[in-house]
Formats: C-alpha cells, structure tokens, sequence
C-alpha cells in the first residue's frame, strides 16, 4: 500500500509541475494518475517501519538533477561521425549482403605482388554505363567509394565515374551499393591501376575528363617508396590519355607524398598546368597548395584527417590545348 501511495504521489508532483518525470521512475512506477487523483503530498508518505528507507524525492533534489543535466557537455562528434553527416544525402545501407559478411580490410596492400600483376580486362562499357560516351573521371585508390558515389549522384548525366581499387571486399560492397542506388553512370573494378590504367582507358568510347589520386597509401618506408601509386610510368600513362582541358587531381595528407606526386606532375608542365594559374577562383597557400578541396565533398580520409588538425596538401593540374 506504501509503494502504491508512494509512487501516485510521484506522479502527482511531476504532474503538478513543470519537470518531466525520469525515464528511470516511469518504469518504476505501476501507474501514471494525475495530480486531483492523490489527495496527498510528499510530506504525507509514510516511511516503512522496516527495511531501509525508500529513496525520497523533494523538489530541490529534483531542480538540482535537472541543472546538472543541463550543464553536462554534449557529446562531441568523432570523425566516423562527420564522415556519417557528410554523406548522410546517399542514405548507404548499413546491412551488407550475406555474400560480403562483416567488411575488415586490410589498411595495407603491396601493389606489386605477384596477385595484382597482370593488367584486368576491360568492361563492356555500355553495359556498365548507361551512356558510355560522356566524359569520364577515374578515382585511382577509390577505397570505399563514398565519394565517388556522391559525385555520381549529384552530377548525373554529365559524366561517367569509375573507381579503380585493389582491395576487393571494398570494391564488392561499392557495387552493391551502386545497385542500391540505382545509378548508371558509375562502376568500381577491382584492379592494380600501375599495371591496368592504359588498358582501360584507351578502350573507353568518350574522352578521359578527370583523373583523381586523394591521399593515396603513404608506404612510409624508404624501402616501400616503390609501392606508392604515383610513379613515373602512370603518370604518363594518365597524361597521355587525358583530353585536352581534362584535369588531374592530387591530395595527401602527408607532405612528403603530397611533394612526391607533385614533382612527377611537375615534370610534365610541358602538357600540364596548375589550374590556379589560369583560374582565380582556386586560391592557393605561398607553397602553392590549394586552399579548398574543389569538388564539393571531402573523402573519408580528408575528414579523419581534417578532424585531427592535418593539413591537406592539393593540387590539379590541367592539360594545355594544343
């Protein structure tokens, strides 16, 4: 009779009152009456004659839980997070297929293995695109393919993306994703871009647009350099293909492969050019790095990176007209 007494007045008072009962108590509680029903107040409870005394709640105790709860910080947004707000537009499925299980990929992969030395065939491009001849950007090292998705969905029918990525699971899930999308102007194959990059593109029916590299793996090791995507064969094979007015861009968070990219691009200003130099919307630091990223969304390493106050190093270089 006491507990019944005691958690109708309860109720009574957070009724009676400006402040929510706790979500903890509503459980508690068998019943939820309004204030006219209980003709008595807290002062009235009585206390059991034995066992220890039942929790007694007063308006101060209440008022001083409630500013507490108020002034408690709000919990701050890791990188995962933004990352989930910057795509949030693509509503990506959180479940995978049964034929993918839980995705873990390894961080690091040797490009030169003996597994990713020969060169993938190329697609029927008009059966992975739905227009295979508009204008074509290759992500080279798309991992995830977040952000290839958002460019292909926010610029639908204007240009085809295609992701090249040598960890399959990632290419697996980006395809299902794509499926899930419904979209026909992107695919993802899993390939060794060194080795496949020329054979691809010189079979593709429209011009080669745009060629992005973003924060490709560092292989910090000087003895690993030789792994890093951005040497000196591909950086031919991707001038050579470009079209004319078509644009290479590069990033990393790491300065020394930002600096190692770009003197190999560097060395070929012959064709190319700093687009900041002819466009003066693309504003750059003293070091000639770009400012802002110019594609209107940030990749996920961008954000982590961002997140852990890192630096960007950009650039993009345009091929000249004859």
């Amino acid at each position: 009779m006491v507990g019944l007494q005691y958690s109708a007045c309860l109720n009574s008072y957070f009724t009676a009152s400006k402040h929510s009962l706790p979500s903890a108590l509503k459980l508690w509680l068998p019943f939820t009456p309004t204030a006219s029903s209980v003709p008595f107040s807290l002062s009235q409870v009585e206390k059991p004659s034995t066992g220890s005394p039942r929790l007694r709640y007063s308006s101060t105790a209440v008022a001083e839980d409630l500013s507490k709860e108020e002034q408690r910080p709000k919990k701050q947004l890791r990188s995962p997070d933004l990352v989930a707000l910057e795509y949030r537009e693509l509503n990506l499925p959180r479940r995978t297929s049964e034929d993918l299980g839980h995705v873990r990929i390894r961080q690091h992969v040797n490009p030169l293995s003996s597994s990713f030395s020969m060169p993938v065939e190329a697609p029927e491009w008009n059966c992975v695109f739905k227009d295979p001849t508009l204008p074509l950007m290759v992500d080279i090292g798309s991992g995830s393919g977040r952000f290839l998705l958002w460019l292909a969905k926010n610029k639908s029918g204007f240009e085809n993306y295609l992701g090249l990525e040598i960890r399959q699971k990632l290419v697996k899930r980006a395809e299902s994703w794509v499926k899930e999308l419904e979209l026909g102007n992107i695919h993802f194959l899993f390939a060794n871009a060194s080795v496949s990059f020329n054979n691809l593109i010189s079979s593709y029916p429209g011009p080669l647009a745009t060629v992005s590299i973003l924060c490709p793996d560092p292989h910090f090791k000087k003895r690993h350099h030789k792994r890093r995507v951005v040497q000196k064969p591909l950086v031919n094979c991707i001038v050579d293909n470009l079209t004319p007015g078509g644009k290479v861009f590069m990033q990393s968070d790491v300065l020394e492969v930002a600096l190692d990219m770009r003197n190999m691009f560097d060395e070929k200003l012959d064709v190319l050019q700093d687009v900041s130099m002819v466009d003066p919307n693309m504003s750059c630091d003293d070091d000639g790095w770009l400012m802002e990223n110019p594609m209107g969304i940030r990749t996920e390493r961008e954000i982590h990176a961002e997140y852990e106050g890192t630096k960007i190093y950009r650039r993009v270089y345009l091929k000249l007209v004859n």
